[in-house]
């Protein structure tokens, strides 16, 4: 199926306005304004190519983004390369023809709507109606009908020919180099692959990255090359335009947020904590000490803390400052601060809003937590602060070891005294990596290490994963257990038998199927109901509901 022609793509519809809606349970984001400019310069020309898939392929992996109408497979070709294929149901010459008309007609009669309104049912709605009025514009079947109003979203109200990859939960991030070079997506299972999707024309993919950014709510140009902006679902986006910046031209890359983020317990089923890593994490969060998550770029630092966020109590406050909305939790009373670039309204400037700004802000809010997505500048000192006046704090940055983070903070633009690091009091490392144990082409991401800082900004590693396939843990010498026991009364044994008893909560979670962000914050919730007249910690009986 799907098999058979590259299929080539004249010209794609651009428009511009920022939208994110829903369609039969698939959401899209689009756009639906600045069209009409455009539509008069499309040329003839081959502006996109998506290739078929080969017939003597190794097919890895199959699945559907959108029944019936887009599918991916991940094949392997005669000569061992691995590709990603996105193979949408073809249009005939007469459904192209009638699609073509449809959509602009859309565009040049119809204005976009105004306010709260589901810009995909709307241009549904549109092109069924024209359907039903012209004689010529009415498909030969239900079925043709049904495929032809998929395109009609998937352009008007959606990203064109990069829609199906907007769709798979699989990909992590798609990027474009130029022209004439395959667009490339990180898969979760695969890790990086080339797909079938090649942009063949400069001023096709100059109007893409148009597009985008317009999705985006930002202007580009040649005197403003460069976007950094968020996509409708909180899609990240950084693109360059033309050749200014670029010796290959326009490029972009994407990296997409995930609407759902992995909760605790899926971290443990993906092997990237152990359930007793998780409990003292939990441990660690209930009684408020400080947690810093390091890594490189997608090693799922934010991933890692979304999920430790998912284990605060209910009752606890956070507020959150990014730069990007990226964190996600189920968390009702929370606070949620994204800095702002200068903006510029009717010849008069707006300020910029930096993280050291709303960091600053935070604290008048009176958090239980604060939380910084990621920190590499002043802000890291108002962070550090805050830790020091006695709130809890969490953050994530860029650094492949305890060490080098350490050098980073006590460097410009952070400068963070040696004597105040210790307020961090945890420490997390996850790396993502290829399990060669599982499979080579397995992507899989581990939390490699946690260490503790003790008053003297000595290190006590507590946990390690080991290249054999498993953690160590060693939490009878971890400086943080000590302060809690001092703080709440409880031996370490107490402490430990602790954690014991919360590491098998959280398996049997696991084996009983409790794995969505949402139930595993419930079943936190449900964990401290089962205190015993209130007792803390030891008096507490495992919730068998969750």
């Amino acid at each position: 199926m799907f098999r058979g022609l590259p299929i080539i793509h004249h010209s794609p519809f651009f428009v511009g306005g920022v939208i994110a809606l829903n369609l039969s349970g698939l959401k899209f984001g689009g756009v639906f304004s600045g069209f009409k400019r455009r539509l008069s310069s499309i040329s003839p020309v081959r502006d996109v190519i998506v290739y078929p898939l080969p017939e003597d392929s190794h097919v890895l992996r199959d699945y559907w983004v959108c029944e019936p109408y887009a599918r991916v497979v991940v094949a392997e070709d005669v000569s061992g390369e691995v590709k990603y294929y996105v193979l949408e149901e073809p249009l005939t010459f007469l459904e192209r023809g009638i699609l073509d008309r449809v959509v602009s007609f859309i565009v040049r009669e119809r204005d976009p709507p105004k306010g709260d309104v589901d810009k995909v049912k709307f241009v549904v709605s549109e092109a069924e109606a024209l359907m039903s009025k012209y004689r010529r514009l009415r498909p030969p079947s239900e079925d043709s009908k049904r495929k032809i109003l998929y395109y009609v979203a998937r352009e008007l109200a959606g990203f064109g020919v990069i829609h199906p990859l907007m769709l798979d939960p699989n990909i992590e991030d798609i990027s474009c180099n130029g022209v004439g070079v395959p667009i490339y997506v990180y898969h979760r299972d695969f890790e990086s692959l080339p797909t079938n999707i090649v942009f063949l024309d400069e001023d096709a993919l100059d109007n893409f990255i148009i597009r985008l950014s317009h999705l985006a709510g930002k202007h580009v140009s040649s005197a403003n090359p460069v976007v950094d902006a968020t996509l409708p679902g909180k899609h990240r986006l950084a693109a360059t335009f033309m050749r200014e910046v670029s010796n290959f031209g326009s490029s972009f890359c994407i990296r997409k947020f995930r609407e759902n983020p992995f909760s605790i317990v899926e971290l443990i089923s993906m092997g990237t904590v152990n359930e007793w890593i998780a409990a003292y994490l939990w441990l660690i969060v209930e009684n408020k000490m400080s947690v810093m998550v390091l890594g490189g770029t997608g090693a799922g630092k934010t991933t890692m803390l979304n999920a430790i966020l998912s284990l605060v109590r209910p009752e606890l406050k956070l507020v959150t400052v990014e730069e990007t909305a990226e964190i996600n939790i189920p968390h009702e009373n929370w606070v949620s601060f994204v800095s702002r670039e200068e903006l510029e309204f009717s010849g008069v400037k707006a300020r910029s809003i930096r993280l050291f700004d709303l960091v600053k802000t935070s604290l008048r809010y009176r958090p239980d937590y604060l939380i910084v997505g990621e920190i590499r500048g002043e802000e890291a000192y108002v962070l550090f602060q805050a830790l020091a006046t006695g709130h809890g704090g969490m953050s994530t940055m860029h650094a492949d070891s305890l060490d080098y983070a350490v050098k980073r903070l006590t460097s410009p633009p952070m400068n963070i005294s040696k004597v105040y690091l210790p307020l961090m009091n945890v420490w997390l490392h996850i790396e993502r990596m290829t399990d060669f144990k599982i499979g080579g082409h397995k992507s899989v991401r581990r939390v490699r290490s946690i260490w503790e800082l003790n008053s003297d900004g000595e290190e006590v590693l507590v946990a390690e994963w080991v290249p054999e396939g498993f953690f160590n843990v060693n939490f009878e010498d971890s400086f943080i257990l000590g302060r809690i026991s001092r703080k709440t009364g409880f031996s370490m044994d107490e402490l430990i038998s602790e954690i014991d008893v919360r590491a098998k909560y959280l398996r049997n979670l696991l084996s009983r199927g409790v794995l969505s962000h949402r139930s595993v914050a419930e079943a936190v919730r449900n964990y401290y109901k089962s205190y015993v007249g209130g007792v803390h910690l030891l008096k507490v009986k495992p919730h068998g509901g969750g």
